[in-house]
């Protein structure tokens, strides 16, 4: 544009120039025109300088473009470079590597070469030994092959026996399965009756008025024979019975043959209470020894002492959280007989320990050892064998067990005691007495679960492995044991077992 502008200016020139050549112009239009051309030229002189700027200003911008492209040339240049020295690095280290492998390799022939060489030299040793070896011993070949047989059939042995005692693990771990199988045959061929003792018992009367001879005046009758007797004797509106209460049960057994006595008699006052009460004590002695020899000839068992024979005979009126004794002892015999021979132990023995494995329930003094242990001091003091003694002392864990009868004894006293109906225990009493025993544990820091197991016989107590080491675990023992014993009623004892395990669970998926 600025090109047609600037030829335009030239022609308009030259037509003046030609128009003041050929014709005469006043001095007033030359001065135009030289106005003009004044104008034109300062027109030219501005756009001259106009494209002269723009020409400078795209020169800068080319300029600066080319100096990006330049650096960035730059940078790739550099980057080129460090990716080669990299390059030649690598190369390098490869060629040290190979350089490397080369002395390992040539290094290790020079060792197997060595290892030939000290091969042959050994091979030649040998050959040198087994030489010498055959004239020391002057053994033919044939010597030495029949004591490398020999040889062979030792380790032969060995391999069994360790076959063998893999056999043995295997046993064990089936044991647990074959052990409930013999529990369960064993419960299934016994079958007793169950029977649960009172704490009173009920004589029947013919009318109502015997009641007040046996009160007697001012109640001397009655006081004479609860004081003679050691019972507590309730008579209230119950018709035509008597309650006589205690806890012992020979003393209310005496009680009640002394009651009907008196009653068939019709002489009731004090002299004759006592008379009829001592006649009537040493009836019963004689009944509790005669049961003791019905018992031991039921049973099949011979050879006891005398002493125990009485013994025996007392616990038909002894009677362990409702369920009497003497029955007890019974069933736990004929279970642990059963038992033995399922095992093909001697069910003879299994029976006299499990028939005297409560005689120390019933003793003849006041004693602070618990029942278990002071059972077995009564049958060492009367001859029985040391493992029926064992048996008797450790079915409750009191002493360690050292014979097989143990086990099966603790067993079958369990499963005695723990069927159903074996005990009279209200529903809810015993529900409560379990949660009281887990609430107690749960107490205490560290313990993460509890279980009352063997109807309220043993607690077992879970603690975390993270919380409580070992020694404090035997701790934790007997200050929970000492808890219950303090704050709980309970019938026989109950066993504390705390447990510290660590699991790690995972799952594959």
């Amino acid at each position: 544009m600025e090109y047609i502008f600037l030829f335009i200016g030239l022609v308009a020139g030259a037509a003046v120039a030609w128009f003041l050549s050929n014709s005469k112009l006043n001095k007033r239009v030359q001065a135009r025109l030289l106005e003009a051309e004044s104008q034109a030229e300062a027109i030219k002189r501005d756009k001259l300088l106009e494209v002269k700027e723009k020409f400078l200003n795209k020169k800068a911008e080319l300029e600066k473009e080319v100096q990006q492209r330049d650096q960035k040339l730059q940078q790739s240049e550099n980057r080129l470079r460090q990716k080669e020295m990299q390059l030649n690095q690598r190369h390098e280290d490869l060629q040290r590597k190979h350089q490397e492998a080369d002395a390992v390799r040539d290094n290790l022939e020079i060792q197997l070469s060595l290892l030939n060489d000290k091969k042959e030299e050994l091979d030649k040793l040998q050959h040198q030994e087994r030489e010498k070896l055959e004239m020391i011993s002057g053994l033919s070949a044939a010597d030495a092959k029949n004591r490398l047989i020999e040889s062979l059939k030792e380790e032969a042995k060995t391999e069994a026996a360790s076959y063998i005692n893999d056999i043995m693990d295997d046993a064990k771990m089936t044991a647990n399965k074959e052990a409930k199988k013999i529990v369960i045959q064993t419960i299934q061929r016994i079958g007793t009756e169950t029977a649960v003792e009172n704490s009173v018992s009920v004589f029947h009367i013919e009318n109502d008025e015997m009641k007040g001879r046996i009160i007697g005046r001012e109640g001397r009758n009655i006081r004479a024979l609860e004081a003679a007797c050691g019972v507590e004797i309730v008579v209230d509106d119950t018709p035509e019975a008597i309650v006589i209460s205690a806890f012992d049960p020979v003393r209310r057994e005496i009680a009640r043959l002394a009651l009907h006595q008196l009653v068939a008699d019709g002489r009731i006052h004090p002299a004759r209470i006592e008379e009829v009460v001592a006649k009537v004590q040493k009836q019963v002695e004689e009944e509790i020894i005669e049961t003791g020899k019905r018992t031991t000839i039921d049973l099949g068992i011979h050879g006891l002492h005398p002493e125990l024979i009485r013994i025996i005979g007392k616990m038909k009126y002894r009677s362990s959280y409702g369920q009497n004794l003497l029955q007890h002892a019974r069933e736990t015999a004929n279970l642990c007989a059963v038992m033995a021979s399922e095992l093909g132990l001697n069910p003879k023995k299994a029976k006299r320990a499990g028939l005297l494995h409560d005689i120390g329930k019933v003793p003849d003094e006041e004693t602070e050892m618990a029942h278990a242990e002071y059972g077995m001091h009564i049958a060492e003091r009367y001859k029985e064998k040391p493992d029926i003694c064992n048996a008797i002392g450790a079915h409750h864990d009191e002493i360690e067990m050292t014979s097989l009868i143990a086990p099966i004894v603790q067993i079958c006293d369990a499963i005695s005691g723990a069927r159903p109906g074996a005990r009279r225990e209200i529903v809810e009493a015993y529900i409560k007495r379990l949660n009281d025993l887990e609430k107690i544990a749960l107490s205490y820091p560290g313990v993460t679960k509890t279980y009352a197991i063997q109807a309220g016989r043993e607690l077992r107590v879970i603690v975390g492995a993270d919380k409580i080491d070992d020694k404090q675990t035997e701790q934790l023992s007997a200050e929970i044991a000492q808890k219950i014993q303090n704050e709980m009623t309970y019938p026989g004892q109950v066993k504390i077992t705390v447990i510290r395990e660590t699991r790690a669970v995972n799952y594959a998926r």
